[in-house]
């Protein structure tokens, strides 16, 4: 029967809907699969009312399954290059972005190009036949399943992340809670070790300053902003600037995936914990309670401070004496050598 079907899948002769059927004899057919070498079962199953509900409903096989000229196909098709349609100028209706650009330079990029069978393409974290918007809930890229869809590799990093403060917001529904692609990027994620990437050492800090440090965030939900400004001008965030790799920064001490509130038992930065987090190795490797008895995060300008605040304010104010006595002694002594000049001049 399939001999008898078999023809040149020419899309200029065929009507759009006959060239689906002919896919479909076989696609259609739940339980068509195949068998890999490996022993994994592939199923070749397609919905077709999967495929109808998807931003590609108006689209038919070949346009994506472009080596596929025949039917029936004695070679398996390659897998789909999405950049056929996907890149800036497209005359297709897609989306008008270099997104595979910015693919190319990122580590999955870089793992497909190894060989690594386990690195995402395109249709790992978008889908197949069912891509959906990502604006809409039902999409594998929508912003409260992003966490779902990289955890599908990152076993580790999604269940620290779901107990986070972040990741209980975002499953709360919060919009402005981040997710893995608030911090690492969308399509040009780049290693940790990679100087340019945006969780690099060098960059944490300017990254939860996006947040942190965002005036229509911290005063919406009473965030304290100068958790930016104090690490800025604290030994930590000075290293920082200068070029340190190894000093502290917000992650260091808050932890990458598993950020928790200070009142939380299970956070690195409540009072129970700071010993150890600050004696992490390569650090303040012996840190006793004492560690956990000062203030962090510590504005001097501000009377909560303490006596940080009072101990500031009088070298401050004595500063301030000291240079309004300099000058005044300046202005004095030159006051005293013009008359002198003066009466010089008049003897």
């Amino acid at each position: 029967m399939l001999a008898g079907l078999t023809c040149l899948l020419v899309p200029s002769l065929l009507p759009a809907q006959l060239q689906m059927q002919k896919c479909m004899i076989c696609h259609g057919k739940r339980d068509f699969r195949k068998i890999l070498d490996s022993g994994e079962v592939r199923s070749l199953y397609v919905d077709l009312n999967m495929l109808q509900k998807s931003v590609h409903a108006k689209r038919i096989c070949v346009d994506c399954h472009s080596d596929v000229v025949e039917i029936p196909h004695a070679e398996p098709p390659k897998r789909v290059s999405c950049t056929r349609c996907h890149y800036k100028g497209n005359p297709e209706g897609a989306p008008q972005t270099d997104a595979y650009l910015d693919y190319a330079q990122s580590v999955h990029a870089i793992e497909v190009a190894k060989g690594n069978p386990k690195a995402p393409v395109c249709q790992s974290c978008h889908g197949t036949h069912d891509i959906q918007h990502p604006k809409k809930p039902g999409s594998r890229v929508f912003r409260a399943a992003v966490a779902a869809t990289c955890g599908s590799c990152h076993l580790d990093e999604f269940a620290q992340y779901r107990g986070s403060i972040h990741g209980t917001a975002v499953a709360h529904g919060n919009p402005d809670a981040p997710t893995c692609t608030s911090c690492h990027g969308e399509h040009r994620v780049l290693a940790p070790a990679d100087p340019s990437s945006t969780v690099a050492p060098a960059h944490v800090s300017a990254t939860c300053s996006t947040c942190h440090a965002a005036v229509g965030i911290v005063g919406k939900y009473g965030i304290d902003v100068e958790q930016v400004a104090t690490y800025q001008e604290s030994f930590h965030g000075v290293a920082t600037k200068f070029g340190s790799r190894t000093v502290a920064n917000c992650s260091s001490c808050h932890m990458t995936h598993d950020i928790r509130p200070p009142a939380d038992p299970l956070s690195s930065v409540n009072v129970r914990n700071i010993p150890a987090t600050c004696g992490h190795t390569g650090c303040h490797e012996g840190a006793n309670a004492n560690y956990a008895k000062g203030k962090i995060h510590v504005d001097p300008e501000r009377p909560e401070a303490g006596i940080i605040y009072y101990v500031a304010a009088f070298f401050k104010y004595l500063t301030i004496t000291v240079m309004i006595g300099l000058a005044l002694h300046i202005a004095l002594d030159f006051n005293r050598k013009l008359q002198a000049l003066r009466k010089g001049g008049h003897e």
